[in-house]
């Protein structure tokens, strides 16, 4: 007797940050490879409805992250509207351009901001979403750092301390989340999104000493992101993602 087997159901991904720039092209390439999707951003729905409309059969979910139940109340959502959960990646954050020697000027408040979106954030995601991953069997977790975090450099010391802290916070992780749950971290350099408008000189100079000669593009860092979401045997790695600006002495 031949038995009709019922097709797997697709998988389902949480991007955090997802509304633009590299979180969004990270949805849309999820959302190509079949799965179900939820964007998480802090702007309307009116401003993010092109994007839905690409990540077909999405969720979009708007959401102030620096409130410590956001993403709790986020996974909560998705199992709700879907039972599963199979990969995260945290795309969002903060940052401010500051020169390294205007001390002065990294007041408290900068410190505050950008420890909050870029580390302690990012360890709420991992918080919350740890029990539905692990139920998958096959969890991913990719978070998106920066070169500033490997190398000197960054748009602040803060900055570059905040991605430092979260690549160190994704080794110790991925000593512990296994065999359940992958934990990995990119780490772009330049990349033309809405966060580097202006940066004209900076640009210049990455494209006449990258051996690559140019910046980078949301697609570049998405298609590490999917490929480490793909790979099922790398955990707790930093991935640099700079057309090899940082081989240049």
């Amino acid at each position: 007797m031949i038995q009709n087997k019922r097709p797997a159901p697709a998988p389902v991904a949480i991007v955090f940050g997802g509304s633009s720039g590299i979180g969004a092209e990270t949805a849309r390439r999820f959302a190509e490879a079949g799965h179900r999707v939820a964007v998480v951003g802090s702007r309307p729905r009116s401003e993010v409805e092109g994007l839905m409309k690409e990540v077909v059969g999405g969720l979009y979910l708007q959401t102030d992250l620096s409130q410590a139940g956001a993403p709790g109340s986020v996974v909560e959502a998705v199992l709700e509207a879907w039972g599963r959960l199979d990969a995260v990646v945290y795309s969002a954050g903060a940052t401010v351009r500051i020169p390294h020697p205007d001390l002065p000027s990294v007041t408290d408040e900068v410190w505050e901001r950008i420890l909050l979106m870029n580390l302690r954030v990012p360890w709420r995601v991992v918080q919350a979403v740890e029990p539905a991953l692990r139920r998958s069997g096959d969890g991913s977790i990719t978070i998106v750092g920066a070169l500033a975090g490997v190398d000197v450099g960054g748009s602040s010391i803060p900055y570059a301390v905040s991605k430092a802290a979260v690549h160190h916070m994704c080794k110790l992780l991925g000593g512990v989340l296994g065999p359940e749950i992958r934990i990995n971290a990119v780490a772009p350099g330049l990349i033309d999104t809405p966060w580097t408008d202006g940066w004209d000189a900076l640009r210049s100079t990455v494209v006449k000493t990258a051996p690559l000669a140019r910046t980078g593009t949301p697609g570049d860092v998405a298609d590490a992101v999917f490929g480490l979401v793909s790979s099922r045997y790398v955990t707790g790695q930093v991935v640099v993602v700079d057309g090899g600006l940082s081989l240049v002495p």
